[in-house]
């Protein structure tokens, strides 16, 4: 029978084992046995010691236990920071409307759902500087919109809206992503706020950039318009661009000298990276942009202004309007857009054109941390 010597002697040797273990960091030693096997071997030696000498005895099987527990919950908390180092997106696709529509997955399923959704004749890896800065706190997904980047075009060459806010309901559906958070640009807006109208409860907070569409001028010109004469330009326009054949650069290096002229608040690195994910090689070697040019043409047939302004308003999140000051767009915090909501703010970026997640992206990443 071990005496209390004995026993000293194997809680130091163990406490050796736990320290050498620490400061070699070997792996294999997990001590899933040493505990157990110390329990056994002192089942019997209980019996002999008195109440004093349980107790510490007791003291120093924990003392081994918690020199256990927290070896191998350093070793979890290393394992977890590696899986959320960012090395980028993997490519997946969904069917909608028997379309085969593609989305990139920025890992991270366990977090909270963030859908970036682009704008027109964009595609989703415009995203990429956004979706890396958020990706360790967010399950960051960005989709191509139908006629865009690796998505399906179109088989009658018809874009309506009606169908872009089905193919975003199906992606959340289909992921089961909701409640969610979504960033839109654009079109992405436009698309992103009929959604949320339409399923308040299924979105938990709207950053909309540059998406609310045409400003109260142009609406007027509309409203004004004929249905039958809205047809006719619409029928005019659809046949024009079936005469259009996609623009053909000879390098890589002029398609990307064309984005530069389309955004020049564009860094090199980011026209370039734009560029590089935005065009399809040909067959000749020549490269085109990705998009369908028919993307550009919305059917005359969408809803009716006042219908738009009831979903803004049946926006139930906390909903964030970002603007360029140098943009096209119309500033709905000027243009009294901004009543319609029932809980949205407006941020106006200067020096930001129609892109400010692009032109002033270090502001645009701190917002959105701040915001969502």
């Amino acid at each position: 029978m071990l005496g209390i010597t004995g026993i000293r002697a194997i809680v130091i040797f163990c406490l050796g084992l736990v320290a050498a273990g620490r400061r070699l960091n070997y792996t294999r030693l997990t001590f899933s046995r040493s505990p157990g096997c110390l329990l056994a071997g002192l089942k019997g030696i209980r019996q002999s010691l008195g109440t004093e000498q349980k107790q510490s005895q007791q003291q120093q099987i924990m003392l081994i236990l918690a020199h256990k527990r927290q070896y191998k919950l350093k070793k979890t908390t290393t394992l977890r920071n590696n899986m959320h180092m960012v090395t980028g997106p993997t490519s997946h696709i969904y069917i909608s409307q028997r379309l085969r529509l593609h989305y990139v997955d920025w890992g991270n399923p366990g977090a909270p759902p963030l859908l970036l959704v682009h704008g027109n004749r964009d595609h989703c890896r415009s995203w990429d500087w956004t979706a890396r800065a958020l990706a360790r706190d967010w399950h960051v997904l960005a989709p191509d919109l139908r006629g865009h980047g690796d998505s399906d075009w179109s088989p009658d060459g018809t874009y309506s809206m009606s169908a872009f806010v089905y193919d975003l309901a199906q992606l959340i559906h289909q992921l089961e992503l909701r409640p969610v958070t979504i960033v839109g640009h654009s079109l992405g807006g436009s698309v992103s706020l009929r959604y949320t109208g339409l399923y308040a409860d299924a979105v938990r907070k709207l950053v909309v950039v540059e998406g609310m569409a045409l400003g109260p001028e142009h609406i007027a010109e509309l409203e004004a318009m004929s249905m039958a004469q809205r047809m006719r330009d619409w029928i005019e326009e659809r046949r024009q661009m079936a005469g259009r054949q996609p623009k053909r650069y000879g390098s890589l290096e002029k398609a990307y000298q064309r984005m530069k002229e389309a955004n020049s608040y564009l860094t090199d690195e980011q026209a370039r990276h734009l560029t590089d994910h935005g065009v399809i090689q040909n067959e000749d070697g020549t490269y085109s942009w990705k998009f369908d040019n028919c993307a550009r043409i919305f059917p005359p047939d969408d809803l009716e202004p006042d219908v738009i302004r009831q979903i803004w308003g049946s926006i139930t999140c906390p909903t964030r309007l970002i603007y360029g000051k140098d943009s096209w767009a119309s500033n709905p915090a000027e243009d009294g857009r901004l009543a319609y909501f029932r809980n949205a703010e407006v941020s106006l970026y200067e020096n930001a054109g129609h892109w400010p997640h692009h032109d002033q992206l270090e502001r645009f990443v701190a917002e959105l941390r701040e915001f969502l």
